[in-house]
């Protein structure tokens, strides 16, 4: 009798993600021995009865729940970021080519993987987000009514607590030439604007508890220029670390460090590069801001190296060389169990 055709079992999985699931499959050689295509029922069906492998897929919307679900069936999922899948992309462009290029990048050894989030770290994230948002619609909210005001000669001061205190008094004075109309529709905005504030005052104090209930993020907070809000967004973002080898790279991945245009073996190094995560790099901006401007130098060992730095360039380029500290200092603690900022461990300096 003829020998029947068995496929070869994949030892990668390549999955590109959207309305339908494409599947290609690599052997050990790294030849396609495999292109299927699912629904969102039945993908978690083929990884079930599929043999132990490793699965790539793009970090994207959705990818880490169904990371989290296939690594449960005993797989090794790999998450690549799209700008890296790009260049293992062949010729023309579908579906099915891009799962076969996930695949070929999720077997390369300088590949570098985003790392699979908890349901934890998803929650946390998700209410900074929101907050964040949130924040922006109140800017949003607070600009517009000071430009209807301005519309009717009437300039109210900037900042978010000065505007507060001034617009009841102008809704109040009938002698301006606001009209009735618009007083209206401006009391509104502004009882808009309140709720919206105590929304934020809840997210804020829902944040501040999980930090003090989570010992890791107490630990964090003992890094100057970081409190409630920095702690508990790198946690939700970098988990415990352990992705980045050394405490540069948790810096570089937060682009607090230069880009890097170097030629002919002369090196330039151009502005901080602002990859990653630009929430939890703005936080730690802020941050080393506020500590630049409040730090006691003469009580952390901090101190000395701030005077240096300021000494020599410029403050915004030395606030951005803290936040770069900081992020180093907040890997040391995170993937060294134990491990506190001391003020006077010259460890961190």
């Amino acid at each position: 009798m003829p020998k029947r055709n068995v496929p070869r079992p994949a030892a990668v999985y390549g999955i590109d993600i959207g309305n339908i699931f494409h599947v290609v499959g690599l052997g050990s050689d790294g030849v396609p021995v495999q292109k299927v295509r699912f629904r969102r029922d039945t993908l978690l069906q083929f990884f079930a009865r599929a043999a132990p492998a490793i699965v790539g897929m793009e970090s994207c919307a959705g990818s880490q729940w169904i990371a989290r679900k296939i690594q449960a069936l005993g797989h090794k999922v790999r998450l690549i970021p799209a700008q890296f899948v790009k260049p293992y992309v062949k010729s023309n462009k579908s579906d099915v080519i891009d799962a076969e290029a996930i695949a070929e990048a999720a077997t390369r050894p300088t590949m570098r993987f985003a790392a699979l989030k908890s349901e934890e770290q998803a929650d946390l994230q998700a209410l900074h987000r929101v907050r964040d948002q949130m924040i922006g619609t109140r800017t949003r909210l607070i600009n517009q009514m000071r430009a209807f005001c301005l519309e009717y000669g009437i300039a109210l001061r900037q900042g978010a607590g000065l505007f507060k205190l001034d617009l009841p008094q102008v809704l109040e004075d009938q002698s301006n030439d606001l009209s009735p109309a618009m007083r209206k529709l401006l009391a509104n905005l502004f009882a808009d604007l309140r709720q919206l504030e105590h929304r934020i005052g809840d997210l804020t104090r829902e944040i501040e508890a999980i930090a003090n209930r989570e010992d890791v993020a107490r630990r964090l907070m003992t890094i100057p220029g970081i409190g409630a809000l920095g702690a508990t967004a790198l946690l939700a973002a970098i988990g415990n670390g352990r992705q980045f080898h050394k405490a540069r790279d948790l810096a570089a991945w937060l682009g607090l460090v230069p880009r890097e245009y170097s030629t002919g073996g002369k090196q330039r190094l151009l502005g901080i590069s602002k990859r990653g995560n630009r929430y939890v790099r703005k936080l730690l901006v802020h941050g080393a801001r506020s500590c630049f401007r409040h730090l006691d130098r003469t009580r952390d060992r901090l101190g000395s190296w701030l005077d240096g730095l300021q000494d020599r360039m410029h403050p915004n380029k030395a606030v951005v060389a803290l936040a770069a500290k900081m992020a180093r200092i907040v890997w040391v603690v995170l993937t060294k169990p134990g491990a506190l900022y001391e003020r006077r461990d010259p460890a961190f300096t």
